[in-house]
């Protein structure tokens, strides 16, 4: 029988390597509206308030790989519609380029890139009441977004843009896999998240606690695509929070009979799915 993940899990920050840290910087704070906590040498985090979000590292000259496994998109979850009408007014003053602008029933995004091409997903929930199902699957579209209405949750006496907002958080990280049954078997059975829905043969999402998804996996980079070259722009690793230590030795101890390699950090362990993305489990808080 298999166990579940707590209903509590979330994901915590995500850390990518970019190529050019300050170039980074400027994009993450002034058109994404993240705040720097801290930069101490090659690494800088960013977040709201005071949870990190992003953490970056500078790796001039790191290649841009192609057609590999890795990140899809890391998706910003705004708490209100409001939150996401300003984001994306901010994103048209700053003439930052879209690469889509999506209603996928029960959500609203705003998809870009950063300056080396690691994917970003901005978006707010629609309540829960309001998701249905279809044989037993969440029904999740991709239609076009109605700007017009979006907007109109503006007026002139709103305040002034100063970032994103505190409630901000990591909503659901999006992922390359080289074999979709492989990868879930992976995120099901071992650590315990249960599929939502399928796109087709080439796409899974997957949550705790009857969230829309935590994970989406897809190979439409093509089936057996290989892991980006060490020191590449891109993931480093995503981080799943446990709500509890107990919780989080459960876990490891299933990753350890599943006999998949665990690497020991001071914040958590650090694990590969089968195509080498990497997740960093720790617990919340």
């Amino acid at each position: 029988m298999l166990t579940p993940i707590p209903a509590g899990t979330t994901l915590g920050s995500v850390s990518l390597t970019v190529s050019d840290l300050d170039h980074a910087l400027d994009f993450y704070q002034r058109r994404v509206g993240l705040h720097l906590h801290e930069r101490e040498g090659d690494t800088a985090r960013l977040g709201v308030g005071g949870r990190d979000l992003l953490v970056l590292t500078e790796r001039p000259g790191a290649p841009h790989p192609h057609r590999t496994t890795g990140l899809y998109h890391f998706a910003i979850l705004l708490p209100t519609r409001v939150a996401l009408a300003r984001t994306l007014q901010n994103l048209a003053e700053t003439r930052t380029p879209l690469q889509g602008l999506s209603d996928h029933c029960v959500s609203e995004a705003i998809y870009l890139g950063d300056p080396d091409g690691n994917g970003i997903e901005i978006y707010r929930d629609r309540p829960r009441g309001t998701w249905t199902y279809e044989n037993g699957s969440l029904r999740m579209t991709t239609a076009p977004l109605d700007i017009d209405d979006l907007m109109s949750e503006l007026d002139s006496g709103d305040v002034p843009w100063t970032g994103l907002p505190s409630g901000t958080t990591i909503g659901h990280v999006h992922l390359h896999v080289a074999d979709l049954p492989a990868a879930e078997r992976f995120y099901r059975d071992i650590l315990g998240f249960d599929i939502t829905t399928r796109y087709g043969p080439s796409a899974s999402f997957l949550s705790a606690g009857g969230y829309h998804h935590h994970i989406g996996l897809n190979t439409w980079v093509g089936v057996g695509a290989p892991p980006p070259p060490p020191g590449s722009v891109g993931l480093r690793h995503a981080t799943i929070q446990l709500p509890t230590p107990e919780s989080l030795e459960r876990a490891v101890e299933r990753i350890r009979e599943s006999g998949v390699l665990i690497e020991e950090r001071a914040a958590g362990v650090l694990v590969r799915d089968p195509s080498q993305n990497g997740l960093l489990l720790t617990t919340a808080g």
